[in-house]
């Protein structure tokens, strides 16, 4: 993994509002201990990941994308973890992050993805 390694991040039908991925997509729920779980772009397509996810049981509309290198810029710390499949990587947001540091954050994450555009996305029925 280097800087330009896309960290492909599933979106949930839940982080659309009015047809906009909102900023929740990219800001790790509490259960998540502060690690936003994403796939490596370096290793899977954003549709095996999507394929990926959604045989889990999972919900996703689509996936998006931030480089390792944007996150790295915003003192976020990508861990190649392993965490349940060899391709999975978390964005860290480190515990001295305040709750309104972390939704900034995650609002910064969201902004480049959209401005990425979406990686893959499920076409409308």
């Amino acid at each position: 993994m280097n800087d330009s390694t896309l960290l492909l991040r599933q979106i949930s039908p839940g982080h659309i509002e009015g047809g906009r991925v909102t900023s929740q997509a990219f800001k790790p729920m509490p259960k998540d201990k502060r690690r936003l779980s994403c796939y490596d772009g370096d290793r899977m397509s954003a549709k095996q990941a999507f394929n990926h996810f959604i045989e889990r049981n999972c919900k996703s509309v689509g996936v998006m994308a931030v480089s390792a290198g944007e996150c790295k810029e915003l003192a976020l710390p990508v861990d190649a973890d392993g965490f349940q499949f060899p391709e999975h990587v978390s964005v860290v947001f480190p515990e001295e992050l305040s709750e309104s540091q972390v939704a900034k954050k995650a609002r910064s994450l969201k902004k480049l993805a959209i401005a990425r555009d979406w990686m893959y996305q499920v076409q409308p029925e």
